[in-house]
């Protein structure tokens, strides 16, 4: 293995890294994608997705991965379930490490992701998926008529506080601090919603329930009381962690951890891209990190054909 150089390897197996491999490989380019241990993103811990074209009746998260896994290696890419531990962008070819292997690649296709931070609280991993989401966008109308909880005080949470009105009987607000770190505009938005309700100085202690979500408890950080509340769901907006520590020092990566495009989907070395949720700050969904999958794979294909 460690003697092949492989047109492109990527590295990631969730919508941005399959859709590159399916884009590399029909292109022609000798394909290695590296899904790592568990491959397939958030979305194989979503339950249905609604949201991505061509499932008219929706399609459960594990199943769309486990289908576009099939096509990425139908139209014959590699796709190795491993785990890459180490990289070396300093020279072409360039190597990529798993524990046991080393992989050339003429270039490279990062789309390793990021994952929702998470707060920390009893419960919240427990009723995962059963009532508490990290994605208003794309849960948001599994709720309707419901009491819901969103925590956050960026501009994420209040656009999202807004849009789970549109389905929710009463969206409760909840945020640590006496302040929004908002824009004004976007702050403005949450105070003129009369089914939004602000919790200042409250955090979320714990969330209980069954087999599906319940209550949560709620505590006031100045008093130091806690009270118990009825709810359908809820809903964490505290930002994401892109999955980048792997490649500290070798690209370049903004204050937040995010990759840093210097033109198209290049990162800062020139034969390395980068694919998805691992650059995305902004639209973090399974259609948008596809597409960015394809781009990088169409600009690593005129990369690797301007090189001959």
């Amino acid at each position: 293995m460690a003697d092949e150089i492989y047109d492109v390897v990527i590295v990631g197996g969730g919508p941005a890294g399959y859709t590159a491999g399916i884009y590399t490989s029909r292109g022609g380019l000798r394909t290695l994608v590296l899904t790592g241990p568990l491959p397939g993103g958030q979305l194989v811990n979503t339950t249905e997705v609604e949201n991505y074209p061509g499932f008219a009746k929706g399609i459960l998260g594990p199943n769309l991965m486990t289908e576009m896994k099939d096509q990425t290696k139908r139209v014959g890419a590699e796709v190795v379930d491993k785990q890459v531990v180490d990289v070396d962008f300093s020279k072409r070819p360039f190597v990529v490490k798993t524990r046991k292997d080393s992989f050339s690649g003429k270039s490279v296709i990062i789309a390793t992701g990021a994952n929702p931070r998470k707060l920390g609280v009893k419960g919240e991993l427990e009723y995962s998926g059963k009532g508490v989401s990290y994605c208003a966008l794309c849960d948001g109308p599994f709720f309707k008529d419901k009491v819901l909880v969103i925590v956050g005080g960026g501009d994420a949470a209040m656009e999202e506080a807004n849009f789970l009105t549109k389905f929710a009987s009463r969206v409760h607000l909840v945020h640590r601090r006496d302040e929004f770190r908002a824009s004004k505009v976007m702050q403005d938005k949450v105070f003129a919603n009369k089914k939004i309700e602000v919790h200042w100085n409250t955090e979320l202690e714990e969330v209980k329930g069954d087999k599906m979500i319940g209550s949560v408890v709620l505590k006031n950080n100045k008093s130091g009381e806690s009270s118990e509340m009825e709810v359908g769901g809820v809903f964490i907006s505290v930002g994401h962690v892109p999955n980048t520590s792997l490649f500290e020092g070798k690209v370049e990566l903004d204050k937040q951890g995010y990759l840093v495009l210097k033109e198209g989907m290049m990162t800062s070395v020139d034969g390395v891209y980068a694919a998805g949720d691992v650059h995305d700050h902004k639209y973090k969904q399974a259609v948008t990190a596809a597409a960015f999958g394809c781009m990088a794979a169409i600009e690593a294909e005129r990369g690797l054909g301007e090189k001959g």
